[in-house]
């Protein structure tokens, strides 16, 4: 089996080695990494306003790390931020936020429809505020459907998604690997991973045809249905209930026919 390991980089290696643990070849492939924004003006008064808001989302371990950061460089404190619930997207994040001594709320799937049916955010009262702490392009669903709703959103862009340079360096090499093998699993975990993947392959439709795509959520799920159907394509498609280790490795046994 060839798997490709799509995670960012600094999160890749503990995928790799239990994938490798079971003698599964790995390509190492990170799909996105993330670039801090500067404390803008605009940033500073999103973050004047968090003190009226009742509920932070926090989309990712990263927006912990800059949220954190510019709360500290504008010399707010958590203390003053008690009241405010917290929702967080994964373990991951709220392991994060926990570094800092905040507790968060965890969906049982770890998607923004998953996000959307925490009872935190149903129990809110209407034209409540709810901030996000995100990178551009993320979470856009889950915002427009609380904005829908009446809530007030508070929009904390704070860093930048792309392509890493070094995969586009790399992907001519992985392609004639691809080439070679009958078939690779590939997780897919947001839209903004598979526009770049498709970027990178340059719509190669052999190489896209040998593909099981294991991506998060409904959502995405259907996302990759479409476009296999509008591009008449033959890959498939797995749906995974969240990106937990033990999770892809249950998967992988199911692969291959062990379960």
């Amino acid at each position: 089996m060839l798997f490709i390991n799509t995670r960012p980089q600094d999160r890749a290696k503990p995928l790799t080695v239990a994938l490798q643990q079971q003698f599964i070849e790995v390509i190492e492939l990170p799909l996105l990494e993330l670039i801090a924004r500067p404390l803008s003006s605009e940033l500073t008064y999103l973050y004047q306003q968090l003190f009226s808001a009742k509920v932070i989302v926090v989309v990712s371990p990263t927006a912990v790390e800059i949220g954190m950061k510019y709360l500290k460089q504008l010399d707010i404190q958590l203390a003053d931020l008690a009241h405010l619930k917290w929702i967080a997207v994964g373990q991951k994040t709220a392991e994060s936020l926990l570094d800092y001594g905040v507790e968060s709320f965890i969906p049982d799937v770890e998607t923004s429809e998953g996000m959307l049916n925490l009872s935190v955010l149903k129990s809110l009262d209407a034209q409540t505020e709810i901030a996000f702490w995100r990178g551009e392009g993320g979470r856009q669903f889950m915002m427009d459907t609380l904005m829908s709703e009446g809530h007030k959103v508070l929009n904390f862009i704070l860093y930048e998604r792309q392509c890493p340079e070094q995969s586009k360096q790399d992907i001519e090499t992985i392609k004639q690997r691809l080439i070679q093998s009958p078939s690779y699993k590939m997780v897919v975990s947001s839209e903004a991973s598979w526009l770049n993947w498709i970027e990178l392959i340059q719509n190669n439709r052999d190489i896209l045809n040998k593909a099981d795509y294991w991506v998060l959520g409904e959502r995405l799920f259907q996302l990759l249905l479409n476009d296999q159907k509008q591009n008449k394509l033959s890959f498939k498609i797995t749906k995974l209930a969240n990106l937990k280790i033990d999770s892809i490795m249950q998967q992988i046994i199911v692969a291959q026919g062990k379960s």
